[in-house]
């Protein structure tokens, strides 16, 4: 029994800890683009990189 007073407080601190980090992440824009990186890694980019005509061999 005399765990739970410790167990208590702490299971409310880690929640509020949660929702701080998380209210935290959403306000620096960490969940602004959720769809970008899924269709990023569907573009086909097997194409050689252009070569720089500045250059001469």
């Amino acid at each position: 029994m005399e765990a739970l007073y410790l167990l208590i407080p702490l299971s409310v601190l880690l929640v509020f800890v949660a929702l701080w980090i998380f209210f935290r992440a959403s306000d620096n824009g960490q969940f602004e683009d959720l769809v970008g990186p899924g269709l990023r890694i569907l573009q086909d980019d097997d194409k050689p990189p252009l070569e720089d005509p500045s250059k001469t061999d």
